[in-house]
């Protein structure tokens, strides 16, 4: 399940293509529930992609630079020691 909140969200649809509406205030949260599939590769020169998936289609790829990876997998490593979710 993909949840995808948007704030002061406005385009109009012009001749077939999306155009903003209003001042570029815009951010937005994506968050995927329910991952079935994970991809780990590299991503050009200096990145790492990190890739999602759920079993309906939808998809969440995040590139970090390599310092931001390895963090990433120290926290997963902490909370390998000290969360019962890994138990």
């Amino acid at each position: 399940m993909l949840n995808l909140n948007i704030e002061e969200f406005m385009v109009e649809l012009k001749d077939g293509s999306l155009q903003n509406v209003g001042p570029t205030n815009k951010s937005a949260t994506a968050k995927l529930f329910d991952v079935e599939g994970i991809d780990v590769r590299e991503f050009g020169d200096k990145r790492v992609k990190l890739g999602f998936s759920d079993g309906e289609g939808n998809e969440v790829e995040i590139a970090l630079f390599p310092e931001q990876a390895r963090e990433v997998a120290r926290g997963i490593e902490a909370l390998e020691e000290d969360s019962p979710v890994f138990e």
